[in-house]
């Protein structure tokens, strides 16, 4: 089973990981400047998880695929690491289908 574990950055705001059942991360968030906000994020991503149109499959500038994980409003609530492949990518989007809706938190700033 995934688990979301929330950590602070070095400037201070919280974020989060998505992990998939083998230690993996498979989604980052941005930076939330309150421990409300992150935990927020995180009902957004269990909430958007398994609809597959709120995956934006995109490439970086040096060719590798990566994906962004929006809400209903567009805005980006999660990003996956860069894939070597397109069929890597789609691997990681599905474990993110996956592993978010019944994922655990795991508090680390506590």
């Amino acid at each position: 089973m995934g688990k979301f574990v929330i950590t602070t950055r070095a400037n201070g705001e919280f974020q989060f990981n998505l992990k998939a059942g083998n230690g993996q991360t498979i989604l980052m968030s941005e930076g939330y400047t309150t421990k409300a906000a992150c935990n927020n994020g995180i009902e957004s991503v269990k909430t958007n998880a398994e609809d597959d149109n709120r995956y934006d499959r995109k490439e970086s500038s040096n060719g590798k695929p990566y994906f962004n994980l929006k809400a209903g409003n567009g805005q980006i609530i999660g990003s996956s690491e860069m894939y070597e492949s397109v069929a890597a990518r789609e691997n990681g989007i599905e474990s993110v289908k996956k592993n978010a809706p019944d994922a655990t938190i795991d508090d680390q700033t506590a």
